[in-house]
């Protein structure tokens, strides 16, 4: 029999002629998958091969300039806040708008002419805040609202995703069982809490990639963390919460691949007071049961303070991480 040695030189060359097939005008980033291969050691009394552990950081991040670093926004950029009629997208926007931490503030919901509170601050600041139609239930609308963005502005230095659903009223609702279950309910949810902000990402991808600093950001929930749930129950919420984390640790990877400044993070808010919590606030002690106000701010802090390690985490309104 081969000794460990022997196999791991068989191993080695086998991956390094692999390896050598790479087209010399490939990016560091697709060469990725071989150099994982070509990391192996023997482990075990058998010597069965193992894929040691890469830092996940992109290389090129270590060795160039940092674009990511943490940073306020400033009055020469534009922001973008998706869900912007009402909670916690309204008081960003509010926020960014009325204290200019923003030069341009879009907001987005489905329909503007139907959000009085949003047409009455766009109507305060027509100069700064652009209301903009967006559905997040049809992907044309998402492309024509990127459209229209980018007649505007060349770059993005913040987009947040807000809108989500947990209940509606006269329809679904949160299980506390299994039989409670149902599948349209579940797929809504999919398609609000997931894959809305994964057709956010296609299509407004290219006014986010530049060299400079841009911040992806998807409100999450703790509840979406697999390693946190204790308690089980709320399957559609968690699990398509759980499945825009992926979304996001998915586009950490692959944008960032494309534009060194670029962070995507998902972020938990706390219990904030909306129509969203309004029904499970009872057990929320009073100082832990956020106003939208104070949740924009602490998110926006913790916005602010984000760099490139930051890239592909999931934080809390105090800025300390969760586990996925």
């Amino acid at each position: 029999m081969k000794s460990d040695l022997q196999k791991s030189s068989m191993i080695t060359g086998f991956f390094a002629t692999r390896a050598s097939r790479v087209p010399p005008s490939a990016s560091l980033s697709h060469c990725l998958s071989y150099v994982e291969l070509i990391n192996l050691t023997t482990a075990g009394s058998r010597g069965h091969p193992q894929r040691r552990q890469l830092d996940s950081r992109p290389i090129a991040d270590e060795t160039m300039s940092n674009p990511s670093a943490a940073q306020p926004l400033s009055s020469a950029d534009a922001v973008l806040v998706q869900g912007a009629s009402r909670g916690i997208g309204l008081a960003l926007a509010r926020r960014l708008v009325e204290r200019g931490e923003a030069g341009t503030v879009f907001a987005t919901c489905r329909d503007p002419a139907a959000a009085p509170e949003l047409a009455s601050l766009a109507g305060a600041h027509p100069q700064r805040l652009h209301a903009v139609a967006l559905d997040l239930l049809d992907e044309a609308s998402i492309a024509a609202a990127a459209a229209a963005v980018g007649a505007r502005a060349a770059r993005l230095a913040l987009l947040v995703n807000c809108a989500g659903v947990l209940h509606e009223p006269g329809g679904m609702q949160p299980e506390r069982r299994l039989a409670d279950v149902d599948a349209e309910a579940f797929l809504r949810s999919m398609r609000v809490n997931a894959l809305g902000p994964l057709l956010m990402a296609k299509h407004f991808e290219p006014l986010l990639r530049s060299a400079q600093r841009a911040v992806f950001a998807s409100i999450s929930a703790r509840v979406g963390s697999i390693g946190d749930n204790r308690l089980g129950g709320w399957y559609a919420y968690r699990a398509s919460k759980a499945a825009q984390n992926m979304v996001t640790r998915n586009l950490s990877i692959e944008l960032r691949r494309r534009a060194r400044g670029i962070i995507c993070v998902a972020l938990h808010p706390g219990t904030v007071d909306t129509a969203l919590s309004e029904p499970f606030q009872t057990r929320v002690p009073p100082d832990r049961l956020f106003t939208p106000d104070d949740a924009a701010e602490k998110l926006l802090a913790v916005i602010e303070s984000l760099d490139a390690d930051s890239n592909g985490r999931f934080f809390a309104w105090d800025g300390s991480e969760i586990p996925w």
